[in-house]
């Protein structure tokens, strides 16, 4: 079983240290629980035929409240893009059809970028273009397909957004756009679900030029991220807080171990690090993946193409995720042992470890004709059966992109939307198999339940309850949360 270590000197008060003690010790437990031995299994779900939606670009799959995963395509025939769900059998049904051929793109058009799943239910994303003003748009949509446009960027307050939402402890969703702003190289903006806009941030190119990697909310509160440049280096990593202060953390110099041009989402991990990767730089000069702490120290834990041919992979574009195994998974954009089918290789799905020991798991174009799919261009997500699932750019019976899934031996668990919250909060958990459900408590404090159906059931936050684990007991045996929740002043 991979060592999981938890650290809490990233957090100097009394009250948070001990939360954050909690937290981890929840999390080696659930790790303990679910490690298993390595069954990897790589199964090609669907391929992208146009009609149904060609070349998902920086999607990250989410799991909705019917156990089905949700996610965009960037273009389709005739049109300027599809919302799609997929069963984890592979049944795919397009729930929304962006400006179809012949109307007006008001709604949005080319969503780059994934969707998040919000408290009250609903989806929330972005398209890159189309809008009022044709510089794309922030919109609601709901599992059954029913959209709203709640903002259209004029271009002063930020252009073409690329890069998935996220909900905050606060409710509302946080994002950046690509470009726009004062001085046209991008912002960083929250609304609600209700589409209220707040312009946070105009990044000036000292700051920061262009971030493409989607925000995380630190659980010290404050929003980390990255940018693909920055004048005089080749990227950044920086913090801003609530009110839109930020700090660069790291400047990427592309020389030495360093990496550059990171355009992939952080995450912070058990041990509070975060981890990320650039797609270009590190000691080889092929991206790197690297951690870095919220007080700005960076460790490059690997670089890609130390191994003949790049067998190992080259060029991730996409984040990382933490397993329930308490492993890091992600994927490279060419690289792999297939090395002439992609010219300069078709990219892989790996693992490795939070001190950088790094296992190929997967070489994509392994099978004739790339069927499998190529050239991932975003990352894993980790359904509550335990599979990762993910998307291809390219490859497929028509060369327009794929949906794969990956078991390496993990069990199912339950999720929590969102994974922090006060005593009274509502909390949605998502999982498999949960009819019949007898109990849930949160570290240990029982909470009052509603089994909605067999993937999701509707709580609140106990009073008394104190961070940890969410723990579910079913007819088939206790599942718990794949990670602590965090119960807040």
């Amino acid at each position: 079983m991979q060592t999981v270590r938890c650290i809490s000197s990233l957090h100097s008060s009394t009250t948070t240290t001990r939360a954050w003690k909690n937290l981890c010790a929840a999390f080696l437990l659930f790790a303990a629980a679910t490690a298993a031995p390595a069954q990897t299994k790589f199964t090609s779900l669907f391929s992208f035929d146009g009609t149904n939606g060609a070349n998902p670009h920086y999607v990250y799959l989410v799991q909705g409240t019917d156990g089905k995963l949700y996610g965009t395509a960037y273009t389709s025939t005739g049109s300027g893009g599809t919302i799609f769900k997929i069963t984890t059998a592979g049944a795919l049904t397009t729930i929304y059809t962006f400006c179809p051929e012949g109307e007006a793109c008001v709604d949005g058009a080319q969503p780059y970028a994934g969707l998040v799943l919000a408290t009250n239910g609903d989806f929330y994303g972005t398209a890159a273009n189309g809008g009022a003003n044709s510089f794309g748009t922030v919109f609601q949509v709901t599992s059954a397909g029913k959209l709203t446009a709640l903002h259209s960027f004029d271009s002063t307050d930020g252009a073409s957004p690329e890069v998935a939402l996220i909900q905050a402890t606060n409710g509302e969703l946080y994002g950046t756009t690509s470009i726009g702003g004062s001085t046209d190289v991008g912002t960083i903006f929250d609304i609600t679900t209700a589409g209220k806009f707040t312009s946070l941030l105009n990044f000036t190119g000292t700051n920061g030029d262009y971030p493409d990697g989607k925000l995380v909310q630190g659980t010290d509160g404050n929003f980390y991220g990255t940018t693909e440049e920055v004048s005089s280096g080749s990227g950044t990593v920086f913090k801003m807080t609530p009110a839109g202060k930020l700090t660069t953390l790291h400047k990427f110099t592309g020389s030495g171990s360093d990496g550059a041009g990171p355009t992939s989402a952080l995450f912070q991990a058990s041990n509070g690090n975060f981890y990320g990767t650039t797609q270009a730089g590190g000691t080889h000069g092929d991206g790197t993946v690297f951690q870095i702490t919220s007080a700005g120290k960076l460790t490059t834990l690997y670089s890609f193409c130390a191994k003949s041919e790049c067998t190992d992979g080259a060029n991730p574009s996409a984040g990382l995720i933490q397993a329930t195994d308490g492993n890091l998974y992600g994927t490279t954009f060419s690289g792999g042992s297939n090395e002439t089918a992609c010219n300069g290789g078709c990219g892989t799905i790996f693992k490795i470890t939070t001190s950088g020991t790094l296992t190929t798991l997967y070489n994509f174009c392994s099978e004739s004709g790339c069927v499998d799919g190529s050239q991932p261009q975003e990352g894993l997500v980790q359904h509550t059966n335990g599979t990762l699932y993910g998307t291809t750019y390219y490859g497929g019976s028509d060369g327009l992109g794929t949906i794969y899934s990956l078991s390496v031996g993990l069990g199912p668990f339950v999720e929590t939307v969102p994974t922090s919250g006060k005593a009274s909060a509502k909390v949605i958990i998502l999982g498999t198999s949960l009819t019949g459900a007898t109990s849930v408590s949160f570290n240990g404090t029982a909470a009052t339940f509603k089994v909605v159906s067999s993937s999701e059931i509707t709580t609140t936050v106990p009073t008394g309850a104190t961070t940890g684990t969410v723990t579910v007991k079913t007819p088939s045996g206790t599942l718990s949360s794949n990670v602590a929740f965090v119960v807040s002043d």
